[in-house]
């Protein structure tokens, strides 16, 4: 069979390098990796300008653009998850000391739509009692999708000669939500600090009472490659499951990364969260984890309606029993 030729933008991880590096081929398939570009500009060229066959792409902007019925698809493949409560950056000069301290104060985001911020947003709610509507919220940069701001959402979008991690440094803003780590706290600013101070041990009791690692990513896909070539999603999705054997793999070696405790860490990971906490397809703790992410974008108004998964992602299923390479 002659091989079709797409293009792929993903992220360069030690669970996808394998994809890059052609160690695993996706069957049928002549990918072109991409890894040159941060996450959000790749989430808005994908979305906003179809520029990939397929990208892994932000999960709240996919979720927003499912409820629009746009023309994207995903597979049940998360290259990217990350606890998020070391990602609340407070001005130390405000007298912000505990979640609640947040309620009425100016909070700046990188982009109100981003998944990590809209995390954040749904933990303070639900888990610390700071309501979403309570803020006046700043954004950084324009939407994956452009958004109107529901009826009572204060937001703002600052200047592009403005920076929200500047104005957090400089007291204009209060705190901060952003998916990365922000400038201020590499250079050891002492204006800028976290909301928590042991953000480690306030995600180990979040994850130990909801079972949450938080899905930050999704793959996704053009509708119409999916129509044209409707076997290529299970294709992708069996070789993301093959680059991620290999990358786990690899982790194992204690040489591959120059951590003094390396090893250690891993053999912390498997304790606390499973041998599997990466795990890609629809399993109970993926949902949860996945329905908990869009009730916040639903509540939020981000979206109109609770998405079915059947909706949400394509169908991979290749028949009762099927799928054992018995030949």
């Amino acid at each position: 069979m002659k091989k079709i030729q797409l293009t792929l933008a993903v992220g360069d991880y030690e669970i996808t390098r394998p994809l890059r590096d052609g160690t695993v081929q996706a069957e049928g398939i002549d990918l072109t990796v991409l890894t040159g570009m941060d996450s959000i500009t790749r989430h808005w060229r994908f979305l906003r300008n179809n520029e990939f066959d397929a990208a892994e792409i932000s999960a709240s902007s996919y979720i927003v653009s499912r409820d629009r019925d746009l023309p994207f698809r995903a597979i049940p493949v998360f290259p990217h998850r990350r606890f998020r409560h070391g990602f609340i950056y407070i001005n130390r000069n405000k007298g912000i000391e505990k979640p609640a301290d947040l309620i009425g104060k100016k909070i700046g985001v990188k982009a109100y739509q981003v998944t990590a911020v809209l995390w954040l947003r749904g933990m303070l709610e639900h888990e610390y009692g700071v309501p979403h509507r309570s803020i006046d919220w700043y954004s950084d940069l324009d939407e994956d999708l452009d958004f109107r701001p529901p009826e009572g959402v204060r937001l703002t979008r600052v200047r592009d000669d403005q920076s929200v991690e500047t104005m957090l440094a400089e007291g204009e803003l209060d705190a901060l939500l952003h998916p990365d780590i922000i400038e201020p706290i590499v250079r050891k600013d002492p204006r800028v600090g976290r909301l928590f101070e042991n953000p480690k041990a306030a995600e180990i009791e979040y994850y130990q009472r909801t079972g949450i690692f938080p899905i930050m990513h999704f793959v996704g896909l053009k509708q119409e490659l999916v129509e044209r070539h409707p076997w290529v999603p299970r294709s992708l999705a069996k070789a993301f499951e093959q680059a991620k054997a290999i990358g786990m793999k690899r982790m194992r070696n204690p040489r591959v990364a120059p951590l003094a405790w390396y090893q250690e860490a891993l053999e912390e990971q498997d304790a606390l969260l499973g041998d599997d906490p990466w795990e890609y397809g629809l399993s109970a703790a993926n949902v949860k984890n996945i329905e908990t992410l869009m009730g916040y974008s639903h509540e939020q108004g981000l979206i109109r309606r609770m998405i079915p998964m059947n909706e949400l992602f394509l169908d991979l299923s290749e028949g009762a029993k099927r799928g054992t390479f018995r030949t």
